[in-house]
């Protein structure tokens, strides 16, 4: 039997939040703990009701999303965050990744995918809603070359070759693509690979891409 996955909602608009409240009520091992129209006393309230999701609008009353997560980054509250917005701007998006936001929903696609991006989320990994995951790809393609070539090594965790293949990975090139132009077996790109999602904690590819937009690997 599954654990049960605490899950607390913040929107400001009822409707919406009565339709995901039903909507999670459906599946079998997720609660939701609770509920609020703005964003005043959420920090308080999530750790109140021990939740360890919280889906929450950037554009809330009193206090916005923006400022919620701000919060939630600088206390080190160990919630994760899913975004509901209805934007999908790649500044905002970039911020909120920034400030440890685990995932992104557009309000369009949140009732196709806000059941798996609880699950992804809980599970370690970021989420982001295909619409949002293109545009975060977009800034990293091979044509846009966004590539921050004045990187500095200080403060990061990664050695010179793996700063390399996380870039490059991010570029959307492939293992074989990589092992091309780096010259090094697709094998040793592969153990790169997977030795820098150990270090950075990621779980997937969207997890290396947001890795290396918000360590400034690459510009959008």
């Amino acid at each position: 039997m599954e654990d049960t996955i605490k899950i607390y909602l913040a929107d400001d608009h009822q409707v919406l939040l009565d339709g995901i409240h039903s909507l999670l009520n459906t599946i079998p091992n997720f609660e939701v703990v609770g509920f609020s129209l703005n964003g005043t006393n959420l920090y308080q309230q999530v750790i109140d009701y021990s939740a360890e999701i919280l889906i929450l609008d950037l554009n809330m009353p009193e206090k916005d999303g923006i400022e919620v997560i701000k919060e939630f980054s600088q206390k080190g509250i160990p919630c994760k965050v899913i975004i509901l917005s209805s934007f999908d701007d790649l500044k905002l998006i970039k911020e909120v990744m920034r400030l440890g936001a685990s995932g992104y929903l557009t309000k369009k696609c949140a009732g196709e995918n806000i059941v798996e991006a609880i699950h992804a989320v809980h599970n370690g990994e970021d989420y982001f809603c295909n619409s949002v995951r293109e545009k975060i790809f977009h800034l990293v393609t091979k044509d846009n070359q966004k590539v921050n070539h004045n990187f500095t090594l200080a403060n990061t965790i990664l050695t010179d070759r793996e700063l390399e293949i996380i870039t490059l990975i991010s570029l959307e090139l492939s293992g074989k693509e990589i092992s091309e132009k780096l010259f090094i077996s697709t094998n040793t790109v592969e153990t790169h690979r997977k030795n820098i999602m150990k270090k950075i904690g990621a779980k997937n590819t969207i997890g290396l891409v947001k890795y290396a937009i918000v360590n400034n690997l690459i510009i959008p």
